[in-house]
């Protein structure tokens, strides 16, 4: 009872501390979501090209009618009266850039015309410029490489052109020499975005390449293990019950160990399948084809981390008994993904695994010396959320966190009746502690 309440006490605590961080996460991938929708929606070209539009206006306004005594002569020229019709040419060339991402060289096309002519008309043209440079940026980002420069050539004599003929400061004067820069910039800029986009493309498609191999693999991987399970399983029940059939009549207790035999490997048949069907994801493993590994390979495991730079050390405490082939192969990986985090994120450490064996559970409790964040993810694979998934198709749990002291522990509990959390209740083990492995195939079975 009290047992249970630990237990029902662990679990709020952890609802209480994990559900407000699981919350946060969420709200904030809606809010990342949202953005990007937003982004990407046609109301976000029009609020940035209009936003670009008033800016760019009111900078022509002021630049076409000075405050400042000294402004309004430049060069030895004065700075021509522009009138308000002719701020229609530079509303224009802005509010087209709402279809950059659509028509990016038409856009471009007409935002330098409307420049153009307004510059041809012998007005001052310094902000209304930086409107066909915003919309060859976008061009550069999203048309092709060879339109692009051929446009950004086009778009810079044109302007230079313009300027040069109807420039009210002297054909060179004001911010005529400014012009190949401001192309080159928004070129340059621009293939650069295009370049990162397709890199970025090129790296989800890679990545969405690699996860349908994953899963092909991991199909292939159940398959096998499904394989070896069902077919062991259903070898053993044909050939007992074959031996039940056939010693019904003249050796009732034969029969009767057969069906006892026969029980036994149907309910440890259905709590590997459970298992194997429960544990959909196996991170960083090579595709197995050998056994189902377990503790008996511990040593081998812990010879391997040393020679990773992992000093381990196994502590055992309690009677070792024969664990269910689950559970063994549960805990087997449990301690091998806490080594592989703690070599990965640890730094230089020593790890100890601790064994307990108790009369109804075995623990598992895997602590290094490193930094407190082995149990952290890169992304590469699935890590805590493996070792979780494994210890609950057996029935058991997992906890990790970082120690005080410094270092990371990863705690197990598994049952060793690897009854898992969704199963319905089975029957009693069979009489003399027989299961699916220690049943006899007898003459002809197959494996």
């Amino acid at each position: 009872m009290g047992y249970s309440q630990g237990s029902s006490q662990t679990a709020n605590l952890r609802t209480t501390t994990i559900a407000p961080a699981v919350s946060t996460v969420w709200a904030m991938d809606d809010a990342l979501a949202m953005w990007r929708r937003w982004r990407e929606s046609v109301a976000s070209d029009i609020a940035v090209a209009v936003t670009l539009t008033a800016v760019m206006l009111a900078g022509a306004y002021g630049e076409a009618h000075p405050t400042n005594a000294a402004d309004k002569v430049n060069s030895g020229h004065p700075v021509p009266h522009t009138p308000t019709a002719a701020f229609l040419l530079v509303v224009i060339a802005g509010l087209v850039l709402a279809g950059r991402r659509r028509y990016p060289l038409a856009v471009l096309a007409v935002s330098t015309s409307a420049v153009a002519v307004f510059s041809l008309l012998g007005y001052v043209n310094g902000a209304a410029l930086l409107l066909p440079t915003a919309a060859l940026y976008a061009a550069a980002k999203t048309a092709e490489v060879r339109q692009v420069v051929a446009a950004a050539c086009l778009t810079l004599l044109v302007l230079m052109a313009a300027t040069g003929i109807g420039n009210p400061f002297g054909v060179t004067g004001g911010g005529f020499d400014l012009i190949p820069g401001l192309i080159a910039a928004a070129l340059f800029a621009g293939l650069a975005a295009s370049n990162r986009r397709a890199y970025i493309a090129s790296i989800r498609a890679r990545a969405e390449d690699d996860a349908r191999r994953r899963v092909d693999e991991e199909r292939l991987r159940i398959a096998r293990e499904l394989h070896d399970v069902v077919a062991h399983t259903m070898a053993t029940i044909n050939v007992q019950a074959g031996v039940a059939a056939h010693v019904l009549a003249d050796r009732p207790e034969a029969a009767a160990e057969a069906l006892r035999v026969i029980k036994g490997a149907s309910k440890e048949g259905l709590r590997e399948l459970r298992a194997i069907l429960n544990v959909l994801r196996q991170a960083d493993e090579d595709d197995p084809t050998q056994p189902a590994p377990g503790l008996a390979q511990l040593d081998t495991l812990i010879a391997g981390a040393a020679r990773a730079g992992l000093e381990t050390t196994v502590r055992l405490t309690g009677e070792a008994v024969p664990l269910p082939t689950a559970v063994d192969l549960a805990a087997y990986r449990i301690v091998q993904e806490s080594l592989t985090n703690a070599i990965r994120h640890a730094g230089p450490a020593t790890a100890t695994v601790s064994l307990r064996y108790g009369g109804a559970e075995l623990g598992i409790d895997v602590v290094d010396t490193g930094r407190g964040g082995a149990g952290t993810s890169d992304g590469s694979g699935h890590g805590l959320i493996g070792m979780r998934e494994r210890a609950t198709s057996v029935g058991g749990t997992v906890e990790t966190g970082p120690e005080r002291g410094g270092g990371y522990r990863v705690a197990a509990r598994l049952p060793l009746d690897a009854q898992p959390l969704d199963a319905q209740p089975l029957d009693a083990q069979p009489p003399d502690g027989q299961s699916l492995d220690a049943a006899p195939l007898g003459q002809g079975a197959q494996r």
